[in-house]
This record gives C-alpha cells, sequence and structure tokens, in this order.
C-alpha cells in the first residue's frame, strides 16, 4: 500500500517527552561541504543552474586536509558555545559522513575520512553537545524529487523521482546517524517535506532517547526554528532556536561575503534569548576545512560579550509582564533582574518606571562596573512618583554590543508584581 502525500494537517507530537534545551543555550552552527570550493554559496548548483554532473566533478577536488574539530570546539567554547549543529548533508546531496547507501560522500574523496566521525569524537572527549543537520531536498539522489517542496531542481533523464523510495533512504541514512556517532544533542531538519510521516522522527526517538527534533521533517517536532529574523513578542510559548549566519549572502563559506555587523548580531541573540530562546550562530568553513580569518575574529568577539553577560539568559527566565516598553526587554533570576538594553539605547540613562524601590546592587554585566542609580523625580515626569533612574551608563563604550544591567533586590517579586499591576505601560525615557 503505497503512502500518502496529501498535504495532511500535522497532529500535535505526543511521542517523547520535550525536556527543553536545558544550558545549551548558545551554539555553533557549521555549514560545510563542497559548495566551499567554488565559494559562492552553498546552493550554487541551484541558484546558478549547474548542470549535475557538472557539480558532481566537486567531490574529486575536495581534500581539507586541514580540518581539526578540536579547532572548532576551541571556537565554539570560547564563545561560551555549548554545541555544535553540523551540516551532515546539505541540499546537494553529499554526505559528510561514511555512509552505505551513497558513492556520494566524503570517503570518496582524496580526503577519504568520516569526518564527521571525527567530530562526534572530538565533541565527546570535551563534552561539547553535537547536533545533526540533514536536508530533506537532496539534488544527487535519483528518487529525491519532490514536487511539494520547496527548493527543489530538475530532474535529469537518469532520475526516477519516488518518494517511497526516497524516504526509505532517508529511513537508512537517519538510522546510520543516530546510531554509529554517539549521542546527539538535537536533530535539525531542513526545508519541510509538505509531507506527513510520523515514524521518521519516532524511530530518531527511539534510537536517541531524550533528543530534541526541530519542526522542519516530516511532523511537527519538539522546536521551533525561526531563521534569519526575531519574531514579535517577549517570550516564546514553545521551545525556539533561531538561527543565523554572521553572513548575509550565504550560510556557506563565501568569498566576497557580506558580514553583519557586531551589533546587530548580538541585538539579536539578545533579543532570542532574553525571550528564552537558544541561539545558533552559523560560519561557513573553507574548502581546507579552516573557519575564516574574520569567523574567528567575529565568532570571538560576539563570545567576548556572550561570556560576559551569559547569567542573564543561562537559567534565567523571561518576563513577560513588561509588554508595554518596546526599549528593554528583562530576565529574571532569584531576585534578580536583568535589564537588557535593546534596541540601542538613545541615552546613557533610563527610568524603570514604576519600579519605586532601590536595588541592593546594579552592575553592568559587560564590564562588571558599579552603575549609578536613585529613586528620584525626573523632569520628563515630574507629575509624577520617584522612579529607578540609572544613570551614567557608558553606552558609547559598547556600541558593538548589547549592555545588560543586573540588579539585584530584597524581593524581586514585589517588583514583578508591581509590573503587572500597571499592565500596558506607554514608553516614556
Amino acid at each position: 500500500m503505497r503512502r500518502r502525500y496529501e498535504g495532511m494537517v500535522r497532529q500535535a507530537q505526543t511521542s517523547g517527552v520535550n525536556q527543553g534545551f536545558g544550558d545549551r543555550r548558545f551554539g555553533l552552527f557549521i555549514h560545510w561541504g563542497l559548495y566551499a570550493i567554488p565559494g559562492w554559496h552553498e546552493q550554487i548548483q541551484m541558484r546558478q543552474r549547474m548542470e549535475k554532473s557538472q557539480y558532481q566533478t566537486l567531490q574529486a577536488q575536495f581534500d581539507p586536509q586541514r580540518f581539526d574539530p578540536d579547532a572548532w570546539i576551541d571556537l565554539a567554547e570560547q564563545a561560551g558555545m555549548k554545541y555544535i549543529c553540523f551540516t551532515t548533508k546539505h541540499h546537494d546531496g553529499f554526505c559528510l559522513w561514511d555512509t552505505q547507501y551513497t558513492d556520494f560522500k566524503i570517503t570518496n574523496t582524496p580526503y577519504g575520512r568520516d569526518t564527521l566521525a571525527m567530530l562526534a569524537d572530538a565533541c565527546g572527549r570535551r563534552g561539547m553537545g553535537l547536533s545533526l543537520y540533514y536536508s530533506i531536498p537532496d539534488w544527487h539522489h535519483p528518487n529525491g524529487y519532490n514536487p511539494l517542496s520547496s527548493h527543489q531542481v530538475p530532474t535529469v533523464p537518469e532520475d526516477e523521482p519516488d518518494m517511497d523510495r526516497y524516504i526509505d533512504f532517508v529511513k537508512n541514512q537517519i538510522a546510520e546517524l543516530c546510531t554509529n556517532y554517539g549521542e546527539i544533542f538535537s536533530f535539525f531538519w531542513d526545508i519541510p517535506p509538505r509531507i506527513y510521516y510520523p515514524s521518521l522522527n519516532a524511530m530518531i526517538r527511539r534510537l536517541q532517547p531524550g533528543i530534541l527534533i526541530n519542526d522542519r521533517g516530516y511532523d511537527e517536532g519538539d522546536y521551533s526554528t525561526p531563521e534569519r529574523h526575531v519574531p514579535a513578542g517577549w517570550k516564546f510559548d514553545k521551545p525556539t532556536e533561531a538561527v543565523q549566519s554572521i553572513g548575509r549572502q550565504s550560510w556557506g563559506y563565501r568569498t566576497n561575503e557580506d558580514y553583519y555587523s557586531l551589533q546587530f548580531l548580538t541585538q539579536s541573540i539578545a533579543k532570542i534569548m532574553a525571550m528564552g530562546g537558544n541561539y545558533a550562530l552559523n560560519v561557513g568553513p573553507k574548502a581546507d576545512g579552516t573557519i575564516p580569518d574574520i569567523g574567528v575574529h567575529m565568532i570571538r568577539a560576539i563570545g567576548q560579550w556572550y561570556q560576559s553577560v551569559k547569567e542573564a539568559y543561562e537559567g534565567a527566565e523571561p518576563i513577560s509582564a513588561l509588554f508595554g516598553r518596546d526599549d528593554l526587554m528583562f530576565t529574571r533570576k532569584g531576585n534578580a533582574l536583568y535589564v537588557h538594553l535593546v534596541p540601542t539605547p538613545e541615552s546613557s540613562g533610563i527610568i524603570l518606571n514604576p519600579v519605586t524601590v532601590m536595588p541592593h546592587r546594579a552592575i553592568l554585566l559587560n564590564n562588571g562596573a558599579s552603575v549609578m542609580a536613585a529613586v528620584e523625580k525626573m523632569p520628563t515626569l515630574a507629575d509624577e512618583k520617584d522612579y529607578l533612574h540609572l544613570f551614567d551608563i557608558p553606552v558609547n563604550e559598547f556600541v558593538s554590543q548589547v549592555i545588560v544591567i543586573k540588579l539585584v533586590f530584597d524581593d524581586l517579586s514585589e517588583i514583578v508584581g508591581s509590573f503587572e499591576s500597571v499592565g500596558q505601560l506607554e514608553n516614556r525615557f
């Protein structure tokens, strides 16, 4: 009996328990493959309308002699990242592990080694979480064409589109990935197939108990994956992993890339994490296996900021009662209130109305310095109460970072209660 592919409405996932991401809030996303050789875009085969036979010639050129998984982990650890998401197979169908189900793989290149095995071994040795990316589109597999999905390339005469056979191929490959490479933290499907086939995720959970699976696969999955944008709102209602690359044009290595500013990236990270999500920041290694110097610099710079402020995200919870302010975001941990100055503040001071209580401490997490604070009447709010005023904030010293201020109170619950009683506040500086 043939499977049905009529775009069924996905049912809520009920198998397995969604355990959340825990303290793995920040991760390194790696897009790497044959497309690093031309260094234009990871979808060069489709976007430049390359013939399949022409693209396949890159396999004989791929020889990443400088690939060192420990160097990747070193960079991730320096940035405070706790997992690596690795592209085991992108849309081109080239596999970066020694799969038994296609010859289009890393062990059939001049390099000849199983790069996923090397990375998995290094992650296991060093306690780094390993997440696997797997593309559902496959431009190499003869059965892979799916008219219901996006990111497809035209078939060639030797292709035989057949979703039953292709899903069997996917199932076999997923079994390899979930059996032969140790503990997998999460599984990142890419490009929804618009086919409902929940037994694939069920198999992943059976082989990797406790794994998290994203929402781009054959059923609803456990977590959402906003890409290159920050969703509206102040708190996520389900586990969320936002994904972004350091480069605007490509996820894979690109020679003439347009790199995002550090300010843009740290603000994106801060917003997502203050909403309760986690964040995977991508860089594309070069064909030799090394991460470009500018990528190393950017990851380290972002990591320097994140390492200084991470207590405001890891183990902290969003405060969604402050919906009325669009100039600040808030998280809390115990009696500590963390104030995230996103977007970039317009001045060196903020008024935390309706707070009327002085904190025991006010600390600028970016450098550990004290922040000047007073409960006082402000000229712009002269007809109202005395409110908590934070001032002399060195905004010009941290233009490439998000400023995070830690305020410690006797009883933050009472403060939060005052937020909730006020409701929708007018945004007033």
